[in-house]
């Protein structure tokens, strides 16, 4: 769910502003407002201080152009935008996939920087133009024209979450024919630059500059970002790699099809200890699901000479995976059927096991070394669900495009 304050819709994509952009923006306009106080005494403080913060306005409008570019970029090719929000450190824009080929995500990355490039050569012309350069509205051009000059070069910087580090992946992604390289890649440099910063900021905090602790605290927004995008393609590799072979368990009893259907009830369905997932054979051979609510679609008057047989559920009819099967494509499959658990079948058509969300959590946390409780794992179970932040359904999705193209 979207956070933040809903403001509008800019060509129709939602456009929020977080909580943390109002301080930022009061910061801004005091970084400007006090120096041409001071440079400009005949403007007086009152209107200083208001060029200051209309300043930080437009500079937040310029971050809002920036990111706009992206997102018309991203839509121009299919790809749903889904909001754009400021924030403290800038804008973001929140794009559903990722572009289908590395020259695509090459134009999606770079339309931003261009955005602010174009700015920036509009808005200095339009200063050169104005005459008196001591005017607020001249001085404010100009300062504009700079900022936007050092977003869009700030930007090309090669580290992710940077556009630069989307260009670097784009690149990495293209010679290597591996979009996961390239995101790994793109996360290296992004780690890299941001400790840079920090150790950077941190030296200037030291000899007295308070500048230091907003480069300390761009490094960090710079390495947990960068760290989230190699975690979570670690993530799709993984999933990539695990099999349905991998995380199925044998939690479910084979009953005999044979059986009546007051004999299954009296044996298993009244016993809510022994409730569970059953499969139904006969002669040697699955003859398919059983699954309790459809016993309540059959008269109870019929119980007694009626078989399972008659609500069996063969299966062919129901949604099934092999062994092989990716764990990426079980998430999905279980997904898009909405499934509390899905069967696991062997190359000869019989029932080798079933997956739930618990098993597929299990499987993928014991293959990346991550230690999980075993009642995180029954809870998951029981509420057929995966922990909140934990989309793994998204996660999937984002990792079967990946390997699509």
């Amino acid at each position: 769910m979207q956070s933040g304050l809903r403001v509008g819709s800019l060509f129709g994509i939602p456009f929020f502003i977080d909580p943390s952009w109002f301080g930022v923006l009061i910061l801004v306009a005091i970084t400007w407002g006090r120096p041409w106080q001071a440079e400009f005494p005949q403007w007086g403080a009152g209107m200083a201080y208001a060029a200051g913060m209309l300043m930080a306005l437009l500079l937040f409008a310029s971050v809002v152009l920036h990111e706009l570019g992206h997102s018309l970029v991203a839509r121009s090719q299919g790809i749903k935008v889904n909001s754009i929000t400021l924030f403290l450190f800038g804008g973001i824009a929140s794009i559903e996939q990722e572009s289908k080929t590395p020259g695509k995500a090459f134009q999606v990355a770079i339309a931003g920087p261009l955005v602010s490039f174009g700015l920036s050569a509009l808005l200095g012309l339009l200063a050169a133009i104005i005459p008196n350069n001591t005017n607020p509205v001249t001085v404010i051009i100009a300062n504009l024209a700079v900022i936007n000059l050092v977003l869009a070069l700030f930007n090309l910087i090669p580290g992710l979450p940077l556009d630069g580090g989307q260009i670097l992946k784009a690149a990495v992604w293209k010679f290597t024919g591996d979009r996961f390289q390239g995101v790994h890649w793109g996360a290296r440099a992004g780690k890299l630059l941001g400790w840079l910063a920090i150790l950077l900021g941190l030296s200037w905090f030291l000899r007295g500059a308070a500048s230091g602790l907003w480069l300390i605290l761009l490094g960090w927004f710079g390495v947990r970002n960068a760290t989230n995008y190699d975690r979570l393609t670690d993530l799709q590799e993984t999933l990539l790699k695990i099999k349905a072979a991998d995380a199925m368990t044998r939690e479910f009893r084979v009953v005999d099809a044979d059986m009546t259907l007051r004999q299954f009830a009296d044996t298993y369905v009244l016993d809510t200890a022994r409730l569970g997932i059953y499969f139904a054979a006969s002669d040697g051979r699955y003859r398919g699901m059983v699954t309790v609510e459809d016993l309540h679609h059959i008269e109870r008057s019929q119980w007694d000479t009626q078989t399972l047989h008659h609500i069996v559920r063969p299966l062919t009819t129901i949604p099934t995976v092999t062994e092989p099967t990716s764990m990426v494509d079980v998430i999905q499959k279980m997904e898009s059927h909405q499934l509390k658990q899905i069967t696991v079948l062997s190359p000869a058509g019989a029932v080798a096991g079933v997956i739930d969300r618990g098993d597929v959590v299990r499987a993928l946390t014991q293959k990346m070394n991550i230690p999980i409780s075993d009642t995180l794992i029954k809870q998951i179970k029981q509420d057929g669900a995966y922990p909140p932040g934990f989309q793994l359904g998204a996660i999937a999705q984002a990792a079967a495009e990946a390997t699509s193209r």
